[in-house]
């Protein structure tokens, strides 16, 4: 298995042509992390990490429902990225597509059946959480785009602030 990194404190690795691994900590119990990263208004805090400002966040937290962020770049631009909740375990667990709405413009996929599967999960770790996401992709190609992008370091700010988000709650 592959690391791409571990500059911050999320662990990047590529486990299979086609996936990414992501692994990262918090000094949080896991029902604020769950909370921080699936209620709209919570999201609007962290996601967009240092690069921007999130300009929208809408949640329907049901299996089937549908979620969109947008933020608006630093440089000016916006970026944007929806999907569907396949499977929904409250606290523990969550399935979903991802789209970058972008992609067309840069060759990559654009539809909900051609964009990533995600699958996130939340471990206890008596009063902190380990929040793992494993990002399926349809090809190796895509894989290597999101890496090249520059994903892991606004996932690494984003994170960051995340974690200041979920111990705001406690």
């Amino acid at each position: 298995m592959e690391t791409v990194t571990s500059s911050g404190k999320a662990v990047v690795k590529l486990p299979a042509e086609t996936q990414i691994l992501i692994t990262r900590e918090f000094d949080a119990p896991r029902h604020l992390v769950y909370r921080a990263t699936t209620e709209p208004e919570l999201i609007a805090q962290w996601w967009s990490g240092k690069r921007g400002k999130v300009t929208s966040a809408e949640v329907d937290l049901r299996e089937g429902g549908t979620w969109r962020y947008v933020m608006m770049a630093n440089e000016g631009f916006e970026v944007a990225f929806h999907g569907t909740f396949r499977e929904i375990v409250p606290n523990e667990r969550t399935v979903t597509t991802e789209v970058f709405e972008g992609v067309p413009a840069i060759g990559l996929p654009a539809s909900d059946e051609e964009g990533t599967l995600n699958t996130t999960t939340y471990e206890d770790l008596d009063g902190r959480t380990r929040l793992t996401v494993l990002v399926e992709c349809h090809t190796r190609e895509v894989r290597d785009a999101i890496i090249e992008s520059g994903m892991e370091g606004g996932m690494q700010e984003a994170y960051d602030k995340l974690e200041q988000v979920a111990i705001s709650l406690g």
